[in-house]
């Protein structure tokens, strides 16, 4: 993993965030974003909503919240190595994934949406999965990345260096 990621994650700490976790907890690696938010919640982190597959339902939202930055906590496939991760912008979110989504409508596409206001902005941090096959377990590449990512957010948040 990148060390300017988690740099990246604590530029956050100084505004209201809210986490979104994505994904299917029934498809491996898929699981990913929701087993995150779930680990963000058992830390005490605010402002972290459980989207599954279905993010799309919350469109109108986070419109006039106070947010200044959304999000999404996903898997996905970028051409890392297992268990990479990686943290993109919406203009980098759409350019990436314009159209291809296992969610109803476009991660960019919903990005683009959430922005449309001005004031809002939206990122996706996202981990190349290993294994997208039923199961409810991550893979071990993937669990890991998660438990790391986990402490980093949480630490940001609650302003304390892991």
């Amino acid at each position: 993993m990148m060390p300017d990621l988690r740099q990246q994650l604590q530029s956050f700490a100084g505004g209201r965030v809210c986490f979104l976790g994505l994904g299917n907890v029934g498809g491996g690696d898929d699981g990913f974003g929701v087993r995150l938010a779930e680990e963000l919640i058992r830390a005490g982190v605010r402002d972290v909503i459980m989207a599954l597959s279905a993010p799309d339902v919350l469109a109108g939202r986070f419109i006039d919240t106070g947010f200044n930055h959304l999000v999404f906590l996903d898997a996905v496939d970028f051409g890392g190595d297992a268990g990479s991760a990686v943290l993109l912008n919406s203009q980098e979110i759409t350019a990436r994934f314009p159209q291809v989504s296992t969610h109803h409508i476009s991660l960019g596409m919903l990005a683009r949406h959430f922005e449309a206001g001005g004031k809002l902005r939206v990122w996706l941090l996202g981990v190349q999965p290993e294994s997208l096959k039923r199961s409810l377990l991550l893979s071990p590449a993937v669990q890991k990345t998660m438990s790391i990512l986990a402490e980093w957010i949480s630490a940001a948040r609650k302003g304390t260096a892991p």
